[in-house]
């Protein structure tokens, strides 16, 4: 373990950045453009947050790859970026303008010294739930996500291995692998601190009536995004987890859990647009299945109306306003029914489906911030904490146009206090 202090280029005036998702990187980029040092903390191995696991943005239908690769080729063009992953924020002191930062870095077990030969996964013995596929597949204790990994090494899990097992590192011939590395702490003086730590799903296992879990046929949005990319855990094919097929019949079910006092009160504001762009997916690959969407409200403002639109112009998708009660399913065939109550049509009524998704909502992941840093009832970072500024999802739940322009604005802010004027949020 190395203790080392910095004060990143020598600059008092430094702004630290915590999550490399869309809204960090943003951030980090647009502040640094005007000027400032930033130090950019990501947990993980990757950049890209969520994004980099997306299949396609909304509205325009193109993969996330574009947008990435603009802001890591301006990331490498920028030496006022420090980009520290599998780092974390362990000790912050001081008041606005005068922080002092402690960053506890993970080992990697790889040094730059990598090539992404893919050796070391060829002989690695070892196994693990791949952290980014929602437990669908296992990826190799050695692994990497090539797009996003910064830097653009494997990493290791050394935690799944053998305690006597040096495979990997036998194998390099680059010498890269280096099973002696620990952790590493830095400090850094800074005067403010960006919070874009983004979101995670809500956890579908609580939603008992809906099936998932119990119902093989039943997935989630996130899950269904990660199966239609292509470097996804079934190489871009929708099909039933059950038996690999096509499904025929799917039913999205929106609001699950928001909007409910029981589990999330708030609108997530991005699902209904979210499982419009995913029924384009079905569209395309399977013309004549029959899509239905279950809802309380379609809420799709501002310019997504008209994308909402177009996606609904071609009459190929049934929309159903009501509530889903219950998710069941049929032990032989699989199939999933499903009860809701048909608001306008006045009725209660059970339709069998042979996928359903579930457009879980959106839940800030800002657990262990310094207790500073003001959360509302619901975890999310609020204006007016003294020296932390929100940006994108921890702020709010949005969709990435959005939560680029939200960054673009916290970069503003982070810059007022590094000249000395005052933040009220």
């Amino acid at each position: 373990m190395s203790m080392i202090t910095e004060s990143a280029n020598g600059n008092s005036k430094a702004l630290l950045v915590i999550g490399g998702g869309i809204a960090g990187l943003t951030a980090a980029l647009d502040a640094a453009e005007t000027g400032l040092d930033v130090i950019l903390i990501e947990k993980s191995p990757y950049l890209g947050g969520r994004v980099a696991g997306f299949h396609n943005y909304f509205p325009k239908l193109c993969p996330p790859s574009c947008g990435l690769e603009i802001n890591f080729k301006r990331l490498r063009n920028n030496s006022r970026i420090t980009v520290l992953t599998q780092a974390e924020l362990e000790r912050l002191e001081g008041s606005q303008g005068h922080y002092e930062a402690a960053v506890k870095i993970a080992p990697r077990y790889v040094t730059p010294a990598c090539t992404l030969c893919g050796d070391c996964v060829d002989v690695c013995h070892s196994e693990i739930a791949d952290p980014l596929e929602f437990g669908l597949t296992k990826t190799k204790a050695v692994h990497a996500r090539r797009l996003a990994a910064f830097p653009a090494t494997y990493v290791l899990d050394r935690a799944a291995c053998a305690t006597d097992c040096h495979a990997c590192a036998d194998v390099c011939k680059y010498g890269a692998i280096d099973l002696t590395q620990g952790v590493e702490r830095k400090t850094f003086q800074v005067s403010s601190v960006i919070v874009a730590t983004g979101w995670k799903p809500y956890d579908a296992a609580k939603l008992d009536n809906l099936g998932f879990g119990k119902c093989a046929n039943v997935v989630t949005n996130v899950i269904l995004e990660r199966l239609a990319a292509m470097d996804g855990p079934t190489g871009g094919k929708l099909v039933r987890p059950s038996d690999g097929n096509a499904p025929k019949s799917i039913a999205f079910v929106q609001c699950a859990g928001s909007r409910d006092q029981n589990h999330l009160p708030y609108c997530s504001t991005v699902c209904c647009s979210a499982s419009l762009k995913q029924t384009t997916y079905f569209r395309k690959l399977y013309p004549d299945a029959k899509i239905t969407i279950f809802y309380i409200d379609v809420r799709t403002p501002g310019q997504l109306q008209e994308f909402a639109s177009k996606v609904c112009s071609d009459g190929a998708i049934e929309l159903v306003k009501g509530k889903v009660s219950k998710v069941e399913e049929d032990a032989q065939t699989k199939d999933l029914r499903v009860s809701v109550e048909d608001v306008l049509g006045g009725k209660k009524m059970t339709r069998t489906f042979e996928l359903v998704v579930l457009a879980t909502g959106l839940v800030p992941q800002t657990d262990g911030l310094p207790a500073d840093c003001k959360l509302d009832e619901f975890g999310f970072v609020m204006n007016g904490s003294s020296g932390f500024i929100g940006a994108g999802c921890a702020k709010r739940p949005a969709e990435v146009s959005a939560t680029v322009r939200d960054a673009t604005g916290a970069a503003l802010k982070a810059l007022h206090i590094a000249l000395g004027a005052p933040h009220n949020g």
